[in-house]
């Protein structure tokens, strides 16, 4: 049914001031070293006219996984797409994370230590440091913490980590926040070491809070970094699905009594699992990326974690450490139009809900990436995420709008400091959606570029893709006169008044 939305900017009311990093993103530890990822899609995947394979054990994915090398964080490319996208966390973690050696003295001569799958040389992570020091950014990492480092029964040892620490701080890129281990409560599938049990994370987790705070006591003590211990996705949570199959245990369980605070609540989103779990439950079919009962899972999970985050760290921000449309890797549309629905409804819903942080998973690497791997071409959702960061300011109004089909209506302050506002509206029906401006304004419509599944986007009706010397297309708004508006159906549109 076609809706109705009045606009009335007088009326808004302040929720919250938001953080001005709450557009973030992960580099994932494999894609800095090189190793193991997601399969890309073929291109017919992609387009939906060709089947894939399935994960049918959860321990054996080595035919949906490639080798891919390091990726070059020198890419002029690369570095000058992010600073476009602003001041942000870059978080280096991923399962990868848990298991990699640090070999900055070139002592092992590139065979990796027993216990360990990957190693990081120094130079590699130069050249990381040197990529969030030219974006401006703030640097979240996790630790290792697998065979290689202790046995489940031995507390987790510190030289390691210090040597990464230590490295960032004299080369001048601190590390301003750190989880201890990516998703812990996956235990066996996270590479931690052999028998480790909730109670033994537990310790360690307050041995490594206690070690920072001694040694980098203005590093963010972020976590505990679990995915999936909530109903995550929805209608699509089944008791047969990727929890029971894995043997999750619970934040509460990792965390036990702990002892030392943590300075902010963290874990993992996906809106569902992608077509190569769908074996194992909790996959969307393509039929729902636009229903109301998909795109409200980002804002169920962040309310579900809200309780705990006010018993673990009180008073102090949220951070979706990963986010993104699905787990494994992405689904086959998560590179095209049809997802930035998801992207911007995630932002202007977890904006309503709370302050933090949400890393999308990940900036270039897989499908769901906001460049595609190796070449840095942007996709729909980097320009989508763009264009929030250039129109939408940190000060968040309640609308007085009901989220439903066809009118899912966000405001904020504007970015550029003028009186006024921003209004995101996305109508993710097949039907107009009529609005009432009250005043003029400047129009920003996002569309498919002839279909959803659409590699490309539109903005106004311009095809956005980058020019020569990689400059970007043109990303100016319409003056959009007052009165009655239409948006057109599965559209997405920044009215700036």
């Amino acid at each position: 049914m076609a809706q109705f939305v009045k606009l009335d900017p007088a009326a808004l009311k302040a929720l919250r001031t938001i953080d001005e990093r709450l557009v973030s993103y992960n580099v994932e530890m494999t894609e800095v070293t090189g190793g193991t990822f997601w399969k890309a899609y073929t291109e017919a995947q992609v387009d939906g006219t060709e089947p894939f394979d399935q994960i049918l054990d959860w321990r054996n994915m080595g035919n949906l996984q490639q080798w891919y090398d390091p990726i070059d964080t020198t890419n002029p490319r690369l570095i000058r797409l992010a600073k476009e996208l602003g001041t942000a966390w870059v978080r280096v973690s991923g399962t990868w994370a848990n298991k990699t050696y640090y070999d900055f003295d070139g002592h092992t001569g590139g065979k990796v230590p027993v216990g360990y799958q990957n190693l990081l040389t120094k130079q590699q992570w130069l050249n990381l440091l040197d990529f969030v020091r030219a974006i401006d950014g703030k640097l979240l990492v996790s630790v290792a913490n697998c065979p290689g480092t202790h046995a489940a029964d031995e507390p987790w040892p510190t030289e390691q980590a210090d040597l990464l620490f230590r490295t960032s701080q004299e080369y001048g890129v601190p590390i301003s926040a750190a989880e201890f281990t990516n998703e812990p409560n996956m235990m066996v599938m996270s590479g931690l070491p052999q028998g480790y049990t909730a109670e033994d994370h537990a310790r360690d987790h307050d041995i490594f809070a206690r070690w920072l705070k001694e040694n980098y006591p203005d590093c963010l003590m972020v976590g505990p970094c679990t995915c999936g211990d909530v109903a995550m996705f929805g209608e699509m949570s089944t008791g047969g699905g990727i929890a029971s199959a894995l043997k999750m245990v619970t934040t509460e369980e990792l965390l036990g009594d702990y002892e030392k605070r943590l300075d902010v609540f963290s874990y993992h989103y996906y809106n569902g699992v992608s077509e190569r779990g769908a074996a194992m439950g909790g996959h969307w079919p393509y039929e729902a990326a636009l229903s109301e009962k998909y795109l409200c899972v980002a804002a169920n999970c962040a309310r579900q974690y809200l309780n705990r985050r006010d018993t673990y760290c009180p008073g102090g921000q949220m951070w979706v450490t990963e986010s993104g449309d699905a787990g494994c890797g992405g689904n086959t549309w998560a590179s095209t139009f049809v997802d930035v629905f998801r992207t911007l409804n995630e932002l202007g819903e977890f904006a309503t809900v709370t302050d933090g942080v949400v890393f999308h998973n990940t900036l270039a690497s897989s499908d769901y990436g906001f460049l595609k791997h190796g070449t840095f071409e942007p996709r729909p959702n980097y320009f989508a995420v763009l264009l929030w960061n250039r129109l939408m300011g940190q000060t968040v109004y309640a609308t007085g709008e009901e989220i439903r089909e066809g009118a899912h209506v966000y405001a904020h302050s504007r970015k550029d400091g003028k009186e006024g506002v921003v209004y995101l509206i996305i109508n993710n029906s097949e039907d107009v959606t009529a609005v009432d401006l009250p005043v003029n304004a400047v129009r920003y419509t996002l569309s498919g570029n002839g279909k959803l599944r659409s590699r490309t986007m539109l903005l106004n009706g311009r095809e956005l893709v980058l020019g020569e010397n990689d400059q970007l297309p043109d990303l100016s708004g319409l003056e959009q006169p007052a009165g009655k508006v239409e948006l057109a159906p599965q559209t997405c549109t920044f009215l700036v008044v």
